[in-house]
């Protein structure tokens, strides 16, 4: 009868280990590893780690075809989940330079939260990356005014402004702003490059970024 019993509550026990909810983006992650498995990292590449706005540009390479591009960007991410998985994405690869866009989300999933919080959680991010890599270029994508998020325009102007001069004081570091580039003659933000959702880009818009871009890219 003990037998029995510790059999049926070790069987217990792996359903309940098994059935244990995964941490947010667990799949994302565990995606990206197939995806190196089957298919090996190039070194020496321009690495993209963010959100949405990277994952939804899934023809970013046809953008630069002179550039080797590793997309990682994995839809609906904060930055406090970037710090999560920081080993995941950053061990992996052996990278010349990466480029993140990241931080709306945090604003969208909490309308309370202040632009320093933010800011920190992007500092905390980018020393994370330095552990891995000291020397290669780093640089950060403004967080893009998107229609649809409007009411969280002037924390995210803050945090721009924030991160811009923080990175400004650190080597090998740009700030990639592509505000200017995405409003209209008369300074507002061009709705007719965003998708319907008034959050996410158009092809017109990914032409947009790229002109920005590439200037920047090694």
């Amino acid at each position: 009868m003990k037998k029995i019993l510790s059999a049926f509550l070790v069987l217990c026990f792996t359903i309940a280990f098994s059935q244990e909810k995964k941490p947010m983006f667990w799949e994302d992650i565990q995606n990206f590893k197939k995806e190196d498995q089957q298919n090996p990292p190039p070194k020496n590449a321009i690495l993209l780690l963010g959100s949405s706005s990277f994952t939804k540009w899934t023809d970013v390479a046809s953008y630069f075809p002179d550039k080797t591009i590793i997309n990682r960007g994995f839809g609906g991410s904060r930055l406090t989940d970037l710090n999560d998985f920081a080993d995941d994405l950053l061990t992996p690869y052996q990278p010349k330079q990466i480029i993140i866009y990241c931080g709306d989300n945090d604003f969208a999933d909490d309308h309370e939260l202040k632009a320093n919080e933010v800011v920190q959680r992007y500092i905390t991010f980018y020393k994370k990356v330095r552990e891995k890599f000291p020397t290669i270029e780093v640089d950060y994508i403004s967080i893009k005014f998107s229609p649809s998020r409007e009411v969280l325009w002037p924390q995210m102007k803050e945090a721009n402004k924030k991160i811009a001069a923080f990175m400004k004081k650190q080597p090998n570091s740009k700030f990639i702003d592509i505000t200017k580039a995405m409003e209209d003659s008369k300074g507002n933000v061009r709705r007719d490059i965003f998708l319907q959702d008034m959050l996410h880009l158009t092809p017109e818009g990914y032409k947009i970024w790229t002109k920005v871009i590439y200037p920047y890219l090694k």
